[in-house]
């Protein structure tokens, strides 16, 4: 039986806490980024700059001129020609917003991560384990932008918006990346160490049951992509009954089955509410176990806060299916389940670092 280590033993207290908080707040950031995508989704804004330019695309249309030539690049598109034939350039210009601030703050958020990792790599002092995690989470937020432009190419040239499946991936990535910073900051913040003397070590059962957990709740959140990918909260928009049955009529119409959970409105729909029940029962089980052998102050809050969290998210994502998803409501559920994953994580990490049986 082995006790709790501290990760990362070679830095100094200060270091840790320095590089900790900057994780700490980076997450904050890639947070927001999700939850500026999900404006992004809704407003229906993803394909109004049908251009990427990494460098210069930094600057938005300045004159009345670059305005109209990417309004004019916007007319070619199916999106344009088929659903918004008559927009205004001031409506345009609205829908522009959205996508433009959503690539600007992921400009940031990338230089937010490159530039301190930088300094503190030439300042000595990285072990070789946390330069790597931070060197792998560099590479993946490069690729979060390459997928993000794959993501849109999708809606330029025979769809009328971008592909559910690369919507999904997109977002699935940066979850990957968010829960990785969180891990991250989490070894570094938190004193592994600092139970009491008498407390033993965590039962494997509860790491695993947190673990699925977490598990759960990522694959709920994913389950909404596909959601909002096909404008599936647009329909059936009562609870608990779907078109007065549980199941709703055409769960599984279509052919091949498989495409039933990606593509079929009714089945998509359901899934997700499934998902999200099943992620709160989950919540308050590991939480009505867990709080009986949690060896902490710092693990129990996390265990209080599990089912709060959950009951929240679950009445936000009802109360934006019957108002029909407004847009404000809807950002709101994004940023929920973003918290309840990283409560999630967080209990898994309080769990599994003293896990040894």
């Amino acid at each position: 039986m082995s006790g709790p280590t501290i990760p990362f033993p070679a830095l100094t207290p200060a270091r840790r806490r320095a590089i900790g908080i900057w994780l700490a707040i980076w997450a904050g950031m890639v947070l927001l980024t999700v939850v500026i995508g999900g404006v992004t989704r809704l407003t229906e804004s993803g394909l109004s700059i049908t251009e990427w330019k990494p460098v210069t695309g930094i600057v938005p249309p300045l004159t009345e001129d670059a305005w109209a030539d990417a309004f004019q690049q916007y007319q070619q598109i199916p999106e344009y020609q088929r659903l918004n034939q008559g927009m205004t350039l001031a409506e345009f210009k609205r829908i522009f917003f959205w996508e433009y601030v959503h690539r600007l703050w992921a400009r940031l958020v990338g230089a937010a991560l490159a530039i301190p990792f930088v300094v503190f790599l030439l300042r000595g002092g990285l072990p070789g384990k946390l330069t790597g995690r931070l060197a792998g989470l560099l590479v993946l937020t490069g690729l979060q932008g390459v997928l993000g432009w794959y993501m849109v190419t999708s809606g330029l040239s025979a769809r009328v918006d971008v592909s559910q499946y690369r919507l999904a991936a997109h977002l699935g990535l940066a979850l990957v990346i968010y829960v990785v910073t969180v891990w991250t900051a989490a070894d570094l913040l938190i004193d592994r160490t600092a139970g009491p003397a008498h407390a033993g070590p965590t039962p494997r059962w509860l790491s695993r049951s947190a673990v699925t957990l977490a598990g759960l709740v990522f694959l709920t959140a994913i389950a909404g992509a596909f959601v909002a990918g096909i404008n599936g909260g647009l329909a059936y928009n009562t609870f608990p009954l779907m078109a007065g049955r549980i199941v709703p009529p055409g769960y599984g119409a279509m052919d091949p089955w498989w495409t039933n959970a990606f593509e079929n409105i009714a089945a998509v729909q359901f899934n997700h509410r499934m998902l999200g029940i099943l992620s709160v029962v989950g919540a308050v089980v590991v939480w009505g176990f867990g709080r009986r052998v949690a060896r902490d102050t710092w693990s129990r809050a996390l265990l209080m806060t599990l089912p709060v969290v959950a009951l929240l998210q679950v009445g936000l994502g009802i109360a934006t299916l019957l108002l029909r998803v407004p847009v404000g409501l809807a950002a709101l559920h994004q940023a929920g389940a973003l918290l309840l994953l990283t409560v999630a994580v967080l209990v898994v990490h309080g769990q599994g670092a003293t896990d040894s049986r």
